[in-house]
């Protein structure tokens, strides 16, 4: 009876645009890749347990990566801190699962502009920049994956809508879970430990979405989170203060209900504007204040017992030398954000809060779409080479402002008359500067796609 009703549990789990097709069996010593070449639209590639040392890319449509764990083993992707990206996907309806991905240097798992996504069920160990991250995607769902050894964050919902992030354990990471300029976004019952910080929700200015709005950050264990900060210096995620439970910089529309956030050193909850991290520059289409900002019933306890000096600073204009459940600074401190239960926290900066009407989002069980989300329509040259900027540049190169690569600015003073050189660049990257990670190659784009982005880089204005 067990066994059945995990069946049907099973079952019930696979998404709604799946097609049945062929299954596609890859075996130790054989490549994943040819089987993605070989697969067609509805086809399962089943992985099984081996070492796989490559790179694999998905750009085809309702294509399930799956792999067979028989007897405690797994099937293993192996980057050996030689390879970028363990897989990238373009395709839309695209499933991966039940795989193990270990060092690699850029990204365990990133979609690039795929809609309709599933990834769940994977481990995922010090595979580099970003362990799962979809970028530029509608309609997804990151669930039941282990992560650790990440060096920004470990997953990582970049400039996506309608996207449910749950049951997920990360940890040793510089960022946890970090819902970065997207919408409609529930992160669920996930156990955010031991990194530097544990759930962030933020805008970056300078990236072609300028909005995080809708966020629900509801029923997660967020403890402990006071491992020391190791992001790339001069990057956003290097100034998020080390024992910092929760961020919420510049968002809109965030509910923050039903957490465990206990023994982080720095704060459990800050909520900011903009300016909270110095570096980041201006962009005029990014509103940096944090609007409508609601803290629902939590449990905080044991926060902000060694916090870093500047939050020292603050509190000791209060005679206390630890720091507090809940921060808000700057513009946060305004009254059209809302506190169910004032008397419940340890609160600095809130006074101007008012009681929130909400007591609870339990009407809200998912934020993925009842249909899937069909693939974005790209009708001109000038189109494809936007797509493609925003699915697979933006995440790493905003306008004017340090990401994980340089600012776009930077790029178009390299490169102002040389698309030729760039394109070239792009498919074979080498690394020039030490404080900047080794990006990864994009060879698997056409010739003509390549210089199609890089024209498109080179003349972009904001």
């Amino acid at each position: 009876m067990k066994s059945l009703k995990y069946l049907l549990f099973t079952v019930l789990l696979i998404p709604a645009w799946s097609c049945l097709g062929a299954e596609i069996a890859v075996r130790d010593g054989e490549s994943i890749q040819d089987a993605v070449t070989k697969a067609e639209p509805g086809d399962t590639i089943l992985v099984y347990p081996g070492s796989y040392k490559e790179s694999v890319y998905i750009d085809k449509d309702n294509i399930t990566l799956r792999g067979v764990v028989q007897k405690g083993k797994w099937p293993v992707l192996e980057g050996e801190k030689l390879r970028n990206d363990a897989i990238l996907y373009s395709g839309n309806g695209i499933t991966i699962e039940w795989l193990k991905i270990v060092e690699y240097k850029g990204n365990a798992i990133m979609g690039q502009s795929g809609n309709n996504y599933v990834i769940r069920n994977n481990w995922v160990i010090d595979a580099g920049v970003y362990g799962i991250f979809p970028q530029f995607g509608v309609n997804g769902l990151i669930e039941y994956n282990v992560l650790s050894g990440i060096e920004d964050a470990a997953i990582y919902v970049g400039m996506c809508d309608n996207v449910d992030v749950r049951h997920n354990e990360v940890f040793d990471s510089v960022a946890g879970i970090e819902i970065e300029n997207t919408r409609h976004a529930l992160v669920e019952n996930n156990y955010a430990h031991n990194n530097t910080a544990g759930i962030l929700t933020f805008i970056t200015p300078g990236l072609p979405i300028k909005t995080t709005y809708d966020v629900i950050i509801r029923d997660n264990f967020i403890v402990n989170n006071n491992t020391p900060n190791f992001g790339a210096p001069g990057s956003i995620v290097s100034g998020v203060p080390v024992g910092t439970g929760v961020l919420i910089m510049a968002a809109d529309d965030v509910v923050i209900e039903g957490n465990i956030i206990s023994g982080n050193n720095s704060f459990g909850l800050v909520i900011t504007d903009l300016s909270f991290i110095t570096n980041v520059s201006s962009d005029p289409e990014s509103e940096p204040n944090p609007d409508n900002i609601q803290v629902l019933d939590n449990f905080m306890i044991n926060n902000g017992n060694d916090p870093v000096a500047e939050v020292r600073a603050l509190m000791a204009t209060r005679l206390s030398t630890t720091g507090p459940d809940i921060m808000a600074l700057g513009t946060a401190g305004e009254e059209d954000n809302c506190l169910l239960n004032q008397q419940a926290y340890r609160t600095y900066g809130t006074k101007k809060w008012g009681v929130c009407d909400r007591t609870t989002t339990a009407d809200i069980v998912s934020y993925q779409l009842p249909e899937p989300a069909p693939a974005r329509l790209i009708e001109n040259d000038q189109d494809r080479a936007a797509h493609l900027y925003n699915g697979i540049c933006a995440g790493c190169h905003a306008y004017n402002l340090r990401m994980i690569g340089p600012a776009a600015m930077v790029i178009q003073a390299l490169y102002h008359d040389d698309p030729e050189g760039l394109a070239e660049f792009i498919a074979k990257p080498a690394k020039i500067r030490p404080d900047y990670p080794e990006m990864p190659p994009q060879d698997y784009l056409s010739p003509e796609l390549r210089l199609k982005v890089a024209e498109y880089m080179l003349k972009l204005e904001k």
